[in-house]
């Protein structure tokens, strides 16, 4: 059998490109869900986490440290297979949701609070010489500056997100890596996974390039 044969046989990836397909839909979805409700979670946390009373800064440090330096794998672990042993049965799509969103949270939490500390102070004192109050303050003045910072370390988190949706085969979500796996022991052959990983990086290289323009375009306007 030929290289190509074992690799890259077309007949197969035709087979199988229906049930890739199929993978990359949930895939996407996986990572929106984990990216749409771990974004905010994490201006949530970020924002307590500089402005909360202390105890709840400390709670918010110690969140997003341990979230931070969990293995995803073993966050996705936990909550699916450690929780039904305190009668919490989710769903396989739950569970990647909750797991990617809690972890998303925490690197979106430290995302902010660089943003927002990148401010200048001059920023809030001008505003409170205004007579603005606080919460206006973030709201109209310090995070409308703030996103334009954080957007291309938020895009390049948004890219390991769907990186990570991949780990979600070990709950048995069908999306596209359980797919190209199946796939490969249905034809006892490795080209459905090849076909996995060519359609990621069809899929995520138009995002690598996004972060690397926009941290070149921010570059450029601040340093002028």
């Amino acid at each position: 059998m030929t290289i190509l044969d074992t690799f890259f046989n077309a007949e197969i990836l035709g087979s199988a490109f229906p049930a890739l397909l199929r993978g990359l839909l949930n895939t996407f979805l996986l990572g929106l869900a984990g990216i749409g409700l771990g974004i905010p979670t994490g201006l949530i946390i970020g924002l307590l986490r500089l402005y909360g009373p202390k105890p709840v800064r400390y709670m918010a440090v110690f969140y997003i440290d341990i979230f931070r330096a969990a293995p995803m794998l073993v966050v996705l672990m936990l909550i699916y297979f450690a929780l039904p042993f305190v009668g919490i049965r989710l769903s396989s799509w739950t569970c990647a949701i909750l797991a990617f969103a809690l972890v998303m949270a925490a690197y979106m939490a430290e995302v902010f609070r660089s943003g927002i500390e990148g401010i200048p102070s001059g920023q809030f004192e001008a505003a409170a010489a205004l007579g603005l109050p606080f919460l206006i303050t973030l709201r109209k003045v310090i995070l409308p500056q703030a996103v334009r910072v954080v957007i291309p370390p938020a895009t390049n988190n948004c890219v390991s997100m769907f990186k990570d949706t991949s780990l979600a085969s070990t709950v048995a979500l069908a999306e596209l890596m359980k797919e190209g796996l199946d796939a490969q022991a249905l034809y006892a052959n490795p080209t459905p996974l090849i076909g996995a990983a060519l359609i990621y990086i069809a899929f995520l290289w138009p995002m690598v390039r996004l972060v690397g323009m926009l941290e070149k375009k921010f570059s450029r306007e601040k340093a002028r």
